[in-house]
């Protein structure tokens, strides 16, 4: 069993760092802050000493006038000290928010810049949602911990007082209550810790719950759902892990219910210690009526700041693992080289060179490598079609041709030189791709193509469109390209056939105009014939810019200038199509495999 990796920082450490992120960015929060430890300060003095204040005026025989001032002081002191509170703790809430929503934003552009080679460590997905898991609500550690640090202040400065008071008696007193309400906390501390000790198991059971009603909420699994009957299993499933969720919690309110006795049972032993030594004082003649309620509600009052500071000491302590985990992962450095790294500009008419040299390459804990000494370059201008049998590394070369991975042994070069050196953002400006796994936006058609939510040249839009050939299908929508996509977002979306959408996709290439064109198998969904028609599309379109295509349908490709057959993370042939065929060796085969269904669907369509 691996043992737990200990937070680089503890929680002074992070108490500062929250505290000096909030002076930076929401300084309201810490004035909002003191301001409420001082009102409850003033709350919990103002109600221990308002019963013996009073009362001592009677016991000196004061005037009802007197006594009554005192009353009205009292009371008015009260209310403007609880008005304070209420009003301060109310206008916290913005401040903290806003804090806890910064730091949010900073983890999602966090990830989502992230060197894309991180998005393959299964380790840096849990790091990242971990880091997450503190700024999902107003519960979670980055917000919380100002509530922490506001009542352990209060708990700390209201002890102090306590302190002082009690050790004015008897020193006996003093150690009792503090040694009981120590025993109290770390007897329930000890038992209500079984809770945040499996939190992993209850984690398990909220993760598997979650994941089957999405499941059975998800529209696209609906057929689904529907044809194989899948609904009576799923409600099953459902109320197996609802089953065994309801037994942990039952558990572990078992668990919080012993804590509780163990409290009481602490709290009647301090108590009956203090008082009856109190009342024994008092009968004695040593203390007078309101010093004995005043006495006597400390007693109470300081067993609770005694807890209080222990409790919160733990709260805090546990707020500062999850914004460790935070911290850590913000500061994570990135493989990658982006602002640091050598500007890269993109140069208008000129075809860049591409080149493999030596590459290798695995993936992090695998135990093979996919690409062994590859090398392979790509001429300014050239058409290259990289195929090859599924698992072949086609989809590798394309990583490492486009930046997303570094080779693990080897070089990747622009132009000659080695793309390690570059700011990556600049170098992805070079590409234009289009990839099995494709994104459309929740947006208008026109956002989808211009790839943005703000200035969309409508002009260019549209040209794109008729370059891509769907401008026809776009113009005949009511609202044209500010027809807006996604049904999952919008009721009135339009939804395009994979044909349509893989015309979208080109016109969205077309539109970044990068020098630099990547189709892998952006197509694998289509028929051969809708396919090899959009590729000829995009070979068409992208006249005089260095391309790169990826199709396990080798007639797709015939156009090319060079074409690659990977077979075993190698080059094993390459050559054009006519002489890859004279060569009979395995691309021969494979296409004459695949020519037959080439055949077959032309027929099928023909008689459509």
């Amino acid at each position: 069993m691996k043992g737990k990796t200990k937070p680089r920082y503890n929680a002074a450490q992070n108490s500062i760092y929250m505290i000096r992120r909030a002076w930076q960015t929401v300084p309201s929060i810490l004035t909002i802050a003191v301001g409420i430890i001082l009102s409850w300060v003033a709350i919990n003095l103002l109600e221990l000493f308002v019963v013996p204040a009073i009362l001592a005026a009677i016991e000196d025989a004061d005037s009802t006038a007197a006594v009554v001032r005192r009353i009205v002081a009292f009371t008015a002191a009260m209310i403007l000290a609880y008005s304070a509170q209420a009003y301060l703790s109310l206008n916290a809430l913005f401040g903290r928010v806003h804090l806890r929503i910064q730091i949010s934003t900073e983890l999602h552009h966090k990830f989502c810049t992230t060197s894309y080679s991180n998005l393959l460590d299964t380790a840096y997905i849990e790091r990242s949602e971990k880091a997450q898991k503190s700024t999902r609500g107003n519960q979670e550690a980055t917000e919380a911990i100002w509530k922490t640090l506001t009542v352990l202040s209060i708990h700390v400065i209201s002890f102090a007082i306590y302190l002082l008071l009690l050790a004015s008696i008897d020193p006996l007193i003093l150690v009792v209550t503090v040694l009981a309400a120590a025993a109290s906390y770390w007897i329930g501390r000890t038992i209500r810790q079984w809770r945040y000790r499996h939190r992993d198991e209850e984690a398990a059971y909220q993760h598997k719950l979650s994941y089957i009603n999405q499941r059975a909420r998800n529209r696209e699994l609906a057929k689904d759902v529907r044809i194989f009957g899948l609904g009576d299993w799923l409600r099953e499933l459902w109320e197996q892990y609802l089953t065994l969720y309801r037994d942990f919690c039952a558990k572990s309110e078992k668990m919080n219910l012993l804590a509780d006795a163990a409290d009481i049972f602490a709290t009647l032993l301090r108590n009956g210690v203090a008082y009856f030594y109190l009342i024994h004082i008092t009968t004695a003649g040593r203390l007078s009526a309101s010093e004995f309620v005043l006495y006597f509600a400390a007693v109470s009052g300081f067993g609770k700041w005694t807890t209080g500071i222990l409790n919160n000491l733990e709260i805090l302590n546990r707020q500062s693992m999850d914004i460790s985990v935070t911290r850590e992962y913000l500061e994570e450095p990135e493989p990658f080289r982006f602002e640091d790294g050598k500007r890269l500009e993109v140069q208008p008419g000129h075809r860049y060179s591409l080149e493999l040299r030596d590459v290798s390459f695995h993936y992090p804990n695998a135990s093979e490598d996919v690409l062994s000494h590859v090398n392979l370059k790509i001429q300014p201008g050239e058409k290259l079609a990289i195929v090859g049998l599924n698992g072949a590394g086609k989809t590798t070369i394309i990583r490492l041709l486009c930046g997303f991975l570094d080779p693990t042994g080897g070089q990747v070069l622009l132009d000659g030189e080695d793309i390690r050196q570059y700011n990556r953002r600049d170098y992805y400006r070079l590409i234009s791709a289009v990839f099995q796994q494709f994104s459309i936006l929740a947006g208008s058609i026109a956002e989808n193509v211009a790839q943005s939510m703000g200035e969309v040249d409508q002009q260019r839009v549209q040209q794109c469109l008729n370059q891509a050939g769907l401008s026809e299908k776009i113009n005949a929508l009511p609202k044209g390209v500010d027809t807006r996509l996604n049904r999952k977002v919008y009721e009135d979306a339009a939804e395009l056939s994979g044909g349509e959408t893989q015309r979208l996709l080109l016109a969205r290439a077309l539109y970044k105009a990068g020098p630099i064109i990547v189709l892998d198998e952006p197509t694998a969904a289509l028929d051969a014939i809708t396919e090899s028609n959009i590729y000829q599309k995009y070979h068409e379109m992208t006249a005089g810019c260095t391309a790169i295509y990826i199709s396990h349908r080798l007639a797709s490709t015939r156009f090319c200038d060079r074409i690659i057959l990977v077979e075993n993370g190698a080059i094993a042939e390459e050559g054009t199509h006519e002489e890859l065929i004279a060569l009979g060796g395995s691309y021969a085969h494979l296409f004459a495999v695949q020519s037959k269904y080439y055949r077959e669907e032309a027929a099928q369509h023909e008689e459509a």
